[in-house]
This record gives structure tokens, C-alpha cells and sequence, in this order.
């Protein structure tokens, strides 16, 4: 259970923003909308975040959903793997790659002899796994990743997602939302 009750899933107010979530979430609210919207200046900046971080980066879309959904099992923050799982599948991941990601916490068969993820994968989850477990990044971890991304601005829009990934299963986890 949440620990605090979810909004209504048919709420109208504040209009400008309920209906701004709504046109990105493609109509409907999720449950996390519904719990951001107990704070609507929150719910506003989060929604001009995530939207950016979703449709505007440079970043392939696989690497994106990759690190998200590692920080998510990193996280044990189920809500958010299930929400992106779909999502790394759709950007080219495979069905056998989201399963080596394992079970919330794990990160033991994340393919470190090459046979399931490539260079990139494999840097991405490191750096990913860095940032989440010791907030500060090695020289190594950093330095895998940018051969393998296209310029500055892919390392910084990978830094980005990752750091922004953690901030939303942190709130997913502590506010305790169930997997939809």
C-alpha cells in the first residue's frame, strides 16, 4: 500500500497541469502522476524533467532504458521496472537482456564476459551501477563509457538519465508505489 492515498485517477485540478501530464502519458494518469500531484509545483517541474529525459536526447533510447531499468533492479524499485522493461524491448534490448537484469537488487549476471551485453551495455551498466551504489564514479567506469557514446553531450545525457532514474525510485520506494 501507498503510504500516502493516491489522487484520483479522474482529478481535473490544477487543469493546465493534470492535462499536461495527461497529453505526455499519452490520456491517463499513472499512479505516480497521482501521488506527484499532492504537490503540483512538484508534479510540474517533474513533468518538464521527465518529459525531456524521455523525448528530446541524443542518447540511444536502448542505453537510456537500459540504465533505467538497472537502476530500477539496483533500487528494488519494481514500479519503475516494469514501467521500462517494455520500453528496452521496444529501443532493440532483448527479452534475454531484461532477465539477466534480475531480480530487484541484483546485478550479478549483467554479462561482464560479453556473451549478453556489448561494450556499450556492459559500460553503461557499470557507470550505472557506480552511481547508484557509490555515487562517485572511478576513472574506469567513466572512462568505458566514453568511447562507446557518440560525443560530451551522450555522457552527460547518460550521467543525466542515471542520476534522474535514481531520484524517481527513491520516490517510488519511499512513498511505497505498487507496480501498476
Amino acid at each position: 500500500m501507498p503510504r500516502i492515498p493516491y489522487l484520483a485517477k479522474d482529478l481535473a485540478e490544477p487543469s493546465d497541469l493534470v492535462a499536461a501530464i495527461r497529453a505526455r502519458r499519452g490520456g491517463s494518469l499513472l499512479d505516480l502522476d497521482r501521488m506527484l500531484l499532492h504537490s503540483p509545483p512538484f508534479a510540474k517541474g517533474w513533468n518538464a524533467l521527465l518529459g525531456g529525459v524521455r523525448n528530446e536526447l541524443a542518447l540511444p533510447a536502448k542505453l537510456r532504458e537500459l540504465a533505467i531499468c538497472a537502476v530500477a533492479r539496483l533500487n528494488e524499485a519494481e514500479y519503475e521496472f516494469r514501467q521500462h522493461a517494455p520500453e528496452f524491448l521496444k529501443a532493440g534490448g532483448t527479452a534475454a537482456q531484461a532477465a539477466a537484469l534480475g531480480a530487484p537488487g541484483t546485478s550479478a549476471a549483467w554479462g561482464d564476459d560479453g556473451a549478453l551485453f556489448d561494450a556499450a551495455e556492459r559500460a553503461v551498466l557499470r557507470l550505472t551501477t557506480e552511481m547508484t551504489r557509490q555515487v562517485k564514479v572511478g576513472d574506469a567506469a567513466f572512462s568505458a563509457v566514453r568511447p562507446v557514446l557518440a560525443d560530451d553531450r551522450q555522457v552527460v545525457e547518460l550521467v543525466g538519465v542515471i542520476a534522474t532514474y535514481n531520484m524517481v525510485s527513491r520516490f517510488l520506494v519511499a512513498l511505497g508505489i505498487e507496480p501498476e
